[in-house]
C-alpha cells in the first residue's frame, strides 16, 4: 500500500484542472491493484448552474470521467511514470455503465477502481462510485496510455 496523495500530488500526476479535475484526494492505493479517491461535491461548481437549476445533479459522464481519473492515478502510480505534459490516459471503452443514485452537492463522491485485465496497451478496470456506503454508479472502464507529441 502507498501513501495518499494530496491535491498537489494529483496536480503533478493528472494533466486535468479546474472545472475537469474531479479527483480532490487519494485515499487508499495498492500498485497493480486498487485506488480509493475522493470528489468533494460542491454546489459551486459550474455544471450545477443548469443541471438542473431548480435540482442540482451531478451528469453521470462526470461520474465516469472521476471513476477514469482514479483509475489514471491508479495506472500512473502502478507504471512509475511521471506523466508530465507529453502523458495521456484516454478512453478506450465504457462497457456496463449502471447510475444506481443521483450525486448531489455536499455529497461526498468516494471512487474505486481495480486493475482487471492488462493487454497490450489497453488496461481495464472495475470502477464504481459511493456515497455514504450507497452505490452511486458502476462500470468497467477500458483505457489506454499514450505519449502525445
Amino acid at each position: 500500500m502507498t501513501p495518499t496523495m494530496d491535491i498537489h500530488e494529483i496536480l503533478k500526476r493528472l494533466p486535468h484542472r479546474y472545472p475537469i479535475l474531479l479527483v480532490d484526494r487519494v485515499l487508499e492505493l495498492e500498485k497493480h491493484v486498487r485506488i480509493k479517491a475522493l470528489k468533494n461535491v460542491s454546489i459551486n461548481e459550474p455544471v450545477f448552474l443548469g443541471h438542473f437549476p431548480h435540482r442540482p445533479v451531478m451528469p453521470g459522464v462526470l461520474i465516469l470521467e472521476a471513476m477514469a481519473q482514479a483509475a489514471a492515478l491508479l495506472s500512473f502510480a502502478s507504471n512509475d511514470v511521471d506523466p508530465g505534459d507529453d502523458m495521456v490516459v484516454y478512453f478506450a471503452g465504457i462497457d456496463g455503465a449502471r447510475f444506481k443514485r443521483p450525486v448531489e452537492p455536499g455529497d461526498q463522491l468516494i471512487l474505486e477502481a481495480s486493475i482487471e485485465r492488462v493487454k497490450a496497451s489497453i488496461i481495464k478496470y472495475k470502477a464504481r462510485a459511493t456515497v455514504d456506503g450507497e452505490l452511486a454508479a458502476e462500470a468497467e472502464l477500458m483505457c489506454t496510455m499514450r505519449k502525445i507529441c
